[in-house]
């Protein structure tokens, strides 16, 4: 606004009104310059907090605005009351046995013994010494990898008589060849679950394996491994179609999503984002996951997976799962660590002058003592009944004292500013947030599927892309595969030899049921990967 001597008023009264309009147009304006500020500098601290903060949700909320110092361990509190002496009373309590942890009883054992020379074993008197006890300590060895060639020997047989020709039979008999995972191929279930362990337990891509194998002087070349990988893959189908069928039978389904990269996807540019769902049924007795490629977000992939499932289904808050509300045999259910995660970031926008008794940790603290009480129960080792009775009578009195919060500061709280945003997500979510009230089989968060998520990931740091849309494919069924194994407590590499070896031979449903995870046990793949077969 311009102003001149000409145009301002002459009278005093009039004078003073526009300096009383000026006044508050500046207010106004301080006030708006100090909000963007203040959202200016909350992303300045959240983008410092992503780069440089703890990655880790668990512990205190303020952990990240007290780092320790690089190289120096942290001094002893020194101040008077730490150091004056007082007598407590400290009540009986076990303590866990330090020291080193004790070697798995079911490595195998070489037994070296160090003992005396015999002119030792006599005494200054002349007597010899008696063996009275001794000391014994374990280390850990290990043998390196070993490869050898297994030779297949069929011996051919003939009637030297006849020549065959007394009845119609072949001529020369010889034992069929073995059914293979892969026919006519070099690999043996063994080299095969190798790979494929290193590439997606491991992380390692087939060209790091290729330098593997040639440090030990053997050539296989990465575009066998990858033949290898996609061959599997499809024999494995009927496996992964059975864990679909297993994780729709079940009563909650946890859905998440990352992104992956597909070079040679065709109509598409190389750098644009595809996606790799995860599907995971939420029975702890039987978990099974599936890993499923698609080049879209869109909510139609999991609407697909989805058809004809009747029960639960946690999701994040993404809008592409906005569809499930209105699904009549579906309960949607919300993650109560996504909203958790919102009021942190919170947190670590304000750095560590903040106030620590803000609505943020006041909102952290509600979501602390729900989940304070789910650990309870967990230990107490309670039924779905007792829990949900738990939850009842513990959870509801907080939730419902909480959403009266999250209403009454939605109206305090700039909308756009990160204590808003958590506010508004926490609210608009919480028709799915208290869903799980209503059994006590459900979880409060959507972590099992967040937590089967992050091996992919881990392996895209790696191998960074997929070639194309049939690898990202084949590489979603071995890790349906692999990740379900884990699920059920097998080791990855035993329960991949064990399935290579069975497939082949697997004719009918029965044989095929049998090789689900939480049919096997641990110890007996174990046992079978240690015997060779």
């Amino acid at each position: 606004m311009n102003f001149n001597a000409s145009t301002l008023p002459d009278d005093t009264e009039s004078l003073k009104q526009m300096l009383v309009r000026l006044g508050e147009d500046f207010t106004d304006l301080q006030k708006r310059y100090d909000q963007e500020t203040d959202l200016l500098l909350e992303q300045i601290h959240i983008l410092r907090a992503q780069l440089f903060g703890r990655k880790s949700e668990k512990g205190s909320a303020d952990a990240f605005a007290q780092p320790l110092p690089l190289f120096d361990m942290p001094e002893p509190d020194l101040s008077e009351d730490s150091a004056s002496e007082k007598e407590i009373e400290v009540s009986a309590h076990t303590r866990k046995k330090r020291g080193r942890r004790a070697l798995p009883e079911d490595l195998p054992r070489v037994e070296v013994v160090h003992d005396l020379a015999d002119d030792e074993k006599v005494c200054g008197c002349g007597s010899k010494l008696s063996r009275i006890g001794e000391e014994m300590s374990e280390q850990l060895d290990i043998v390196p990898a070993k490869i050898q060639v297994i030779r297949n020997i069929r011996p051919k047989y003939a009637c030297r008589q006849c020549e065959g020709l007394e009845d119609d039979g072949p001529t020369v008999r010889i034992a069929p060849v073995p059914p293979q995972i892969i026919p006519k191929s070099i690999v043996t279930p063994s080299l095969l679950a190798h790979v494929l362990t290193g590439k997606f337990i491991d992380a390692l891509p087939f060209y790091r394996q290729e330098k593997q194998f040639e440090r030990l002087g053997i050539e296989i070349s990465r575009t066998s491994m990858c033949s290898w990988a996609m061959k599997a893959a499809e024999a494995c189908m009927p496996l992964v179609n059975l864990l679909q069928d297993e994780i729709l039978s079940g009563c909650l389904i946890n859905i998440d999503e990352t992104t992956v990269q597909v070079l040679a996807e065709p109509g598409r540019d190389p750098t644009t984002k595809s996606y790799m769902w995860i599907f995971r049924r939420g029975d702890p007795k039987k978990p099974a996951l599936i890993y499923q490629y698609h080049p879209t977000r869109a909510g139609d992939v999991a609407a697909t997976f989805l058809r004809g499932y009747k029960g639960y289904v946690q999701t994040d808050g993404y809008s592409g799962y906005d569809f499930l509300d209105g699904e009549q045999n579906i309960e949607h259910m919300g993650c109560w660590a996504h909203a958790r995660r919102k009021f942190k970031d919170v947190v670590k926008a304000q750095g560590k002058n903040r106030k620590k008794t803000g609505s943020a940790d006041v909102a952290l603290n509600y979501i602390r003592r729900l989940y304070r009480i789910e650990k309870e129960t967990k230990k107490k080792n309670l039924s779905p009944e007792e829990i949900s009775q738990e939850r009842q009578q513990k959870s509801k009195p907080i939730l419902d004292e909480f959403r009266q919060w999250l209403l009454k500061r939605s109206t305090q709280t700039p909308p756009k500013g990160l204590l808003g945003k958590a506010i508004s997500y926490t609210l608009k979510q919480w028709v799915r947030l208290v869903v799980y009230l209503q059994d006590g089989r459900l979880p409060m968060d959507n972590n099992a599927a967040e937590n089967c998520i992050r091996p992919f990931v881990v392996g895209r740091k790696n191998w960074l892309f997929s070639g194309t849309p049939e690898g990202a494919a084949a590489s979603a069924v071995l890790y349906s595969l692999v990740e379900s194994a884990k699920a059920n407590g097998l080791e990855p590499y035993s329960y991949f030899r064990y399935i290579f070896e069975k497939l082949p031979e697997a004719e009918t449903l029965e044989d095929l049921e049998v090789l689900l995870p939480w049919n096997l046990n641990r110890n007996k793949l174990l046992a079978v990967a240690g015997a060779g077969g």
